[in-house]
């Protein structure tokens, strides 16, 4: 059970309703229990695939032969541009014909809709929400502009003599029907961008079930719109009238009066540019490579934080009172106990390698030198929970407020509150008002990374505290549940690393939030807190396992 949040989805058998399933049938998309298996099957078994429910969708469901009986096309004859069965491939009809491999293509295609969806998702769909805000807003200011020139023609008729009263009535009526045509255009390109907008929406959804689909000749029917979507509308610009004022009589009294300038429409066009990540994606490994596993515990308590500087001293802590190092080959080193005999919340390392660590029930930040324990922050009323040591040596501590209505982020330079980030420019929180997990860690810009477990997000600031981003998680068909972050950590590189401990992985962003891949390692589960050492090896904690991997990750 995740120790944070026990929130846990739970399949039930789509036969007898009521028992957990544990298998799924990949070619009758339905989940089962063991005793239900046999019924399932009973009308003919070639006709099912049973497997483990964690392996739903993963077979691939091949088109039938139509000239070979029990044939199943798992080719693609590319001179004829059919899909063929192994006897067709011998065949005289496609004899020296080169063939394809289906589930090759399937994948590809697959990888190919998958990066549609996110380019839509991520990308191109919050350019055209822009544009509609920006719409939106001219319509909602289109009122305030109009008043002001409505204003500038009645003062301009109060000097005029009342036998014009007629002629302004008309300039008014004139106004307001040019009014009338400014947002009928604004309107018209509005109405056209939703639709547009209604498209991409409408495709990304057809992607999100093409990339769930496991039936081949569909998704290899797939086509990418998305060069059509990248050509973004055109920025209407529809210049305001003007009230051009005619001072001297003439015979004309509607010359007097004066006369507004036409209604004019410009447009620009808008260029789309795919943001790109700030550092290169060819120095991280393809698939990255566990080097040490270091059992640190074979009782019951669960590990959460791991610290290092480098492969010689790692720091454990979790739901006891000790603190344990330990050397890359898992030797333990030495053990600290808490002041107070709880788990510490969190721990850290300065840059001398001193410990730091956070205790709530003493609400209390200590610092172990020589084997001397030293209290160097107590709170009142707040209660500290994770921490970190930054580039100048202050500390940086996530807390939360007794009733755990609100959170912050407070940095300290010894035991002086140094700085207090709690609030975005609009006065809205940055951070969810709880008491989940919130580790913190500094990037090498100085931007104040907190992996926000209540809110399942990063929340990244800048060093005076201004929100630069947040992070939910990227696209994904392959990742069920929503992003559950719980460690951060950056490398040398500036990237942000930060476990996800529902879905078991890592996800990897450059420093201004943009998603840069996953590290999916087989066998890596319960993620926790994580760590990056001086050299960019990363350390991640197994909570359930009570085991810290080493992993290289960097080319």
């Amino acid at each position: 059970m995740d120790p944070d949040n026990s929130a846990q989805d739970v399949a039930r058998c789509d036969l007898c309703k009521t028992a957990i399933a544990q298998n799924y049938c990949d070619f009758c998309h339905v989940n089962l229990c063991k005793p239900c298996i046999g019924e399932h099957i009973s009308d003919e078994y070639d006709k099912h695939k049973i497997v483990p429910i964690d392996l739903r969708r993963s077979t691939l469901i091949y088109p039938k032969c139509e000239k070979h009986q029990n044939g199943v096309c798992k080719y693609q004859c590319n001179d004829c541009n059919v899909f063929v069965c192994f006897h067709c491939t011998a065949s005289k009809q496609h004899k020296a014909h080169e063939f394809f491999n289906i589930e090759e293509l399937f994948n590809s295609h697959k990888e190919h809709a998958q990066k549609d969806a996110y380019e839509l998702e991520s990308q191109i769909l919050p350019k055209y929400e822009e544009i509609v805000m920006e719409l939106k807003d001219q319509i909602s200011n289109v009122d305030d502009k109009y008043e002001k020139l409505t204003k500038e023609v009645s003062k301009h008729k109060e000097n005029l003599h009342r036998k014009l009263d007629i002629v302004f009535g008309l300039l008014e009526e004139e106004l307001k029907e040019i009014k009338v045509k400014h947002l009928s255009i604004l309107e018209k390109h509005l109405n056209e961008i939703k639709q547009d907008q209604s498209h991409i929406e409408q495709n990304l959804s057809a992607l999100s079930e093409l990339t769930e689909s496991n039936n081949v000749y569909h998704t290899l029917q797939y086509s990418s719109k998305n060069i059509e979507f990248r050509k973004l509308p055109p920025k209407v610009n529809v210049i305001m009238p003007k009230l051009i004022k005619k001072e001297k009589y003439r015979d004309m009294l509607r010359s007097l009066v004066g006369e507004f300038s036409p209604l004019s429409t410009t447009e620009v066009e808008r260029v789309f540019k795919a943001r790109k990540p700030s550092v290169l994606l060819k120095d991280l490994l393809d698939g990255p490579e566990i080097l040490n596993t270091i059992k640190t515990s074979t009782g019951p308590e669960y590990l959460r934080s791991v610290t290092c500087l480098n492969e010689e001293k790692i720091w454990t802590s979790g739901e006891t009172c000790n603190i344990k190092c330990f050397n890359v080959q898992g030797v333990l080193q030495k053990t600290i106990k808490t002041i107070s005999g709880k788990p510490p919340y969190d721990i850290a390392l300065d840059r001398n390698g001193t410990m730091i660590y956070s205790e709530g029930t003493t609400r209390t930040v200590y610092k172990v030198k020589n084997d001397q324990t030293e209290e160097i922050i107590r709170l009142q009323g707040w209660n500290p929970t994770q921490l970190c040591v930054t580039s100048s040596g202050d500390i940086q501590i996530t807390m939360h407020i007794d009733d755990q209505t609100q959170s912050k982020v407070v940095r300290y330079s010894g035991s002086t509150v140094k700085q207090i980030i709690q609030f975005d420019e609009e006065g809205q929180p940055l951070y969810s008002g709880n008491n989940r997990i919130k580790y913190i860690s500094e990037n090498r810009n100085l931007d104040i990374c907190v992996a926000d477990s209540g809110a399942g997000a990063i929340v990244v600031v800048d060093q005076v505290g201004k929100l630069r981003f947040r992070y939910t998680g990227p696209f994904s068909s392959t990742r069920k549940k929503l992003f559950s972050p719980r460690g951060i950590t950056t490398d040398s590189q500036s990237r942000i690393l930060t476990s996800d401990y529902q879905n078991h992985c890592i996800h990897i962003l450059d420093q201004d939030g943009l998603f840069l891949r996953y590290f999916d390692i087989s066998g890596l589960r319960d993620l926790f807190g994580l760590c990056v050492d001086n050299n960019d090896r990363l350390f991640v904690c197994e909570n359930h396992s009570r085991t810290v991997k080493e992993i290289k990750y960097l080319k």
